[in-house]
């Protein structure tokens, strides 16, 4: 039998404990850098297939090796976030989250059990590869700095050193039984931005002795639209939004101050960088100039996502071997950020998309929403998927 259809048939031996671990992970989320729990279960998990892992990367990370033939001739990793997100899941689900206000909506559990699936199939078959694959469980990708970032910091991508690194994603969009591909900049870089007007309150009935700080704010926020419409050159995707506004006045209550959040993203470093300077300096002069002032601050967040066009080619070949050319789809440009970009900024990456819809079952959330679920033979695919991707990659030159 060849070494794909070995993959095949122990991913599909394996579906039923991978859902399991799914399910389980899924009952018992944890926030962003708080995952304790979590780390134990991967490493009790991997520890039961053999492995030694790693634990307490960047607090709450845990890496394992798995060995194959000749282990120095080439490394490789592979990476799955291991956090949830602060929101009541809605699910009536018997895996529904126990833990009030945390649930796993946007698929980390997904990515962390199939990763360890995928370490249940390659460990069975390290001795029909040669080198060794790296396995990253990465905490805090929800939140910044970013759990990427951290663990980097503390050497995960050395000793030993991987070549490349591959990741996937689920893609509610995407139906169950497809796979999606891009080559080159794929995700956004996101930055956080904290803005304080401030002016000076008074009753509303008398305007003309305050400083008014929401209509300063108010006029911030429509002139920072300017520079996404004005200075970024039409070819380079731009997004700025605000999500947040603060007055805590009242109807006839001017407030003293006004608190604003938002995001900016976008896809070239040096727009990003400029960008922040024009929107920092239009902020603070419209303020200054109505008798107020601004405060902005902004929080760096992650750069963008560029997936190596060769390994990213390369593993679109294999995927279609694995899975069919009809279930193999080229992706879009997506303005949402992801910290695993940290990574593909220092060595060749391939990050993908893995189908989880299924309108059939009413399975059709999008991420990020209380509703949010997945079909859960997406696992099975997400866990035979990578270990046959890994094993390709060493092979490569």
């Amino acid at each position: 039998m060849d070494i794909k259809n070995k993959i095949k048939n122990l991913a599909k031996d394996s579906a039923g404990s991978i859902v399991e671990m799914r399910n389980h992970l899924h009952s018992h989320p944890e926030l962003s850098f708080q995952e304790f729990e979590t780390a134990k279960y991967v490493a009790a998990s991997l520890k039961k297939i053999g492995l030694n892992p790693i634990e307490g990367i960047a607090n709450t990370g845990v890496a394992a090796l798995i060995e194959g033939k000749n282990p120095q001739k080439k490394v490789i990793a592979l990476r799955a976030d291991i956090d949830a997100l602060p929101i009541k899941e809605e699910n009536e689900v018997p895996y529904k989250s126990e833990v009030e206000g945390v649930m796993h909506a946007c698929g980390h559990d997904v990515h962390t059990s199939s990763l360890l699936g995928t370490a249940d199939i390659l460990n069975k078959l390290k001795d029909q590869f040669e080198g060794t694959v790296k396995l990253i469980f990465q905490p805090g990708e929800e939140k910044a700095p970013g759990g990427a970032s951290l663990m980097i910091k503390e050497g995960i991508l050395k000793n030993p050193e991987p070549e490349n690194i591959i990741g996937q994603h689920v893609a509610p969009l995407i139906p169950v039984g497809k796979i999606g591909f891009r080559e080159g900049i794929y995700m956004a870089s996101a930055d956080e931005l904290y803005l304080t007007v401030k002016g000076k309150g008074g009753h509303a009935a008398m305007p003309q002795g305050n400083i008014d700080p929401v209509l300063i704010a108010s006029h911030i926020i429509v002139a920072l639209q300017q520079v996404v419409s004005r200075f970024a050159t039409p070819t380079t995707p731009t997004v700025l939004s605000f999500g947040k506004v603060i007055a805590e006045g009242a109807t006839n209550i001017i407030p003293n101050e006004v608190k604003i959040e938002g995001t900016f993203r976008t896809l070239n470093e040096k727009w990003r960088k400029e960008a922040k300077v024009k929107m920092k300096k239009l902020a603070e002069g419209i303020a200054e100039s109505m008798g107020g002032s601004c405060e902005f601050y902004i929080l760096d967040g992650y750069p963008y996502l560029y997936n190596h066009e060769e390994m990213t080619r390369r593993n679109k070949g294999y995927a279609i071997e694995y899975m069919g050319e009809e279930n193999v789809i080229d992706l879009d440009i997506w303005m949402a950020a992801e910290d695993f970009a940290y990574y593909s900024q220092e060595i060749d990456a391939c990050f993908y998309r893995l189908g989880v819809r299924n309108e059939a079952k009413g399975i059709a959330s999008n991420v990020h929403t209380p509703t949010f679920n997945i079909d859960e033979d997406a696992l099975e695919i997400g866990a035979g998927l990578m270990a046959w991707l890994a094993i390709n990659e060493l092979q490569t030159p």
